[in-house]
């Protein structure tokens, strides 16, 4: 064979192992497929020509050279339904949809500690950048039932009334019920300056805009801030965007957790969640099935509560707010909401109209890990308060009225002597805290003026 032969046989053999490889690479990444947007209403996104599977992300080209994000939340007849994360202003009639698979993570980082994010991860704050260098999934993996830790400690929130007759447990769920303007923020900044957590996450989901610098400069505080990672995500943000702000400061929390360290987790509310979820669900063709909430609400719901608790690692003891429109407690949200949590803590509008802060429910709040983690005095002293405040309220009245008779009833006679003592131990400054300690004491100085048996 002549040398120039040789030379067109070795460039014939490189030429083919390169068309190999290259031929692999084809079958390992195949090509990806792009579609177009056919239909929009409302923020329901049809798109033609492409295929994803639900909970993965698009990419929605705009006639301004702009890319709004969105998730795939359902399919129909061949197309497949968008929700979009980002405003859809410029976005037109056949517009370039193109798959990008299940692309969203979550940055997480001790970097965080003292930022204010969006539910998209973006930074609010005029702080330095957070380069990352750790990403975990939006919704992570469930927890084994049987790899939970018991809760079995107290937990210090430094609020009197809360640590007195409805104590927190490390690792528990609690729900805080209020309507509209009976300090349900106020309460929750308490609770953030002065629980004794290592980190607290703070979720503020569908609120006001208003509300969120409020909180973080003025409720929050710079000492609490220092602490703490605030996910906020307005009303204005589109449903997806606030149901995102939901599963990323809860993914937050779980990083913390898996770190060592004991998380407060405070998402205020879990009603906007519920209403954002139902929005998406509607759009994607769900039936309504109880005051218009779909059948996913429900099942989000659990799903979202339960990645919280304790494990080998550390905990997250979880509030979540519910917002009771009119004051009625047999919500959907707030009867799913009840039926998933360890607990309830409810604030009376009646009792915040007298000028009670925190406006704390006696008869109405319970926690159901209190038996678990606090002495059997302690228990039988806030039952033997519950039973006398909830008398006063039965016959408030008749001695308003004047058709009460004292002496008649030593049971009503004990309650009217104890329910100033009671009041005292409920009321508390908002910006002073009241530890685990001086709370006890608190609580037996009230035993002793009502005239109670037992001791905390």
């Amino acid at each position: 064979m002549t040398l120039a032969a040789q030379r067109i046989a070795e460039r014939g053999q490189r030429l083919q192992q390169r068309l190999s490889s290259l031929a692999v690479d084809l079958r390992q990444e195949p090509l990806i497929r792009e579609g177009r947007l056919v239909r929009m209403v409302g923020t329901r996104l049809e798109v033609e020509g492409c295929i994803g599977a639900v909970g993965s992300r698009c990419s929605i080209f705009s006639e301004e050279q702009r890319r709004v994000e969105a998730e795939v939340v359902g399919f129909s007849e061949g197309r497949l339904i968008l929700m979009p994360e980002g405003n859809l202003h410029g976005v037109m009639l056949g517009a370039r949809v193109r798959p990008l698979g299940f692309s969203h993570r979550v940055g997480v980082d001790e970097q965080l500690l003292g930022r204010v994010l969006d539910g998209a991860g973006h930074l609010l704050d005029a702080g330095a950048q957070v380069i990352f260098r750790q990403y975990v999934p939006l919704r992570g993996a469930p927890i084994n039932p049987l790899a939970r830790g018991p809760v079995r400690e107290p937990l210090d929130v430094g609020v009197q009334a809360i640590n007195c007759l409805a104590t927190v447990g490390r690792g528990q769920r609690m729900g805080l019920f209020a309507g509209s303007g009976v300090g349900k923020s106020t309460l929750l900044g308490m609770m953030t300056q002065h629980t004794a957590a290592d980190v607290v996450v703070v979720g503020l989901i569908g609120e006001r805009g208003r509300e969120v610098r409020e909180f973080v400069e003025d409720i929050l505080g710079p000492a609490g801030l220092r602490r703490a990672v605030v996910v906020a995500t307005p009303a204005d943000d589109p449903p997806l965007m606030r149901v995102h702000g939901a599963w990323r400061a809860t993914a937050i929390a779980e990083y913390f957790r898996s770190q060592g360290k004991n998380v407060l987790l405070l998402l205020d509310s879990l009603t906007r969640f519920a209403q954002a979820q139902r929005e998406i669900g509607l759009a994607a063709g769900e039936p309504p099935v109880a005051k218009g909430y779909p059948p996913s609400v429900f099942s989000l719901l659990p799903a979202l509560v339960e990645r919280t608790g304790n494990t080998v690692e550390g905990s997250i003891t979880a509030i979540y707010t519910v917002l009771v429109e009119g004051d009625d407690l047999s919500d959907p949200i707030a009867d799913a909401a009840r039926a998933i949590l360890d607990g309830h803590i409810v604030l009376s509008r009646e009792l915040a109209d007298s000028g009670l802060f925190p406006a704390f429910d006696i008869e109405a709040s319970i926690s159901r890990s209190m038996v678990n983690v606090v002495g059997s005095s302690q228990l039988q002293v806030a039952r033997e308060i519950k039973e006398l405040y909830a008398t006063w309220r039965q016959n408030r009245d008749l001695v308003a009225i004047g058709a009460y008779e004292k002496g008649s009833d030593s049971m009503i006679d004990r309650a009217l002597g104890a329910i100033g003592p009671i009041r005292s131990l409920v009321a508390q400054p908002w910006h002073e805290k009241r530890d685990m300690h001086s709370s006890l004491q608190a609580l037996a100085d009230t035993a002793r003026a009502a005239g109670l048996g037992g001791k905390a």
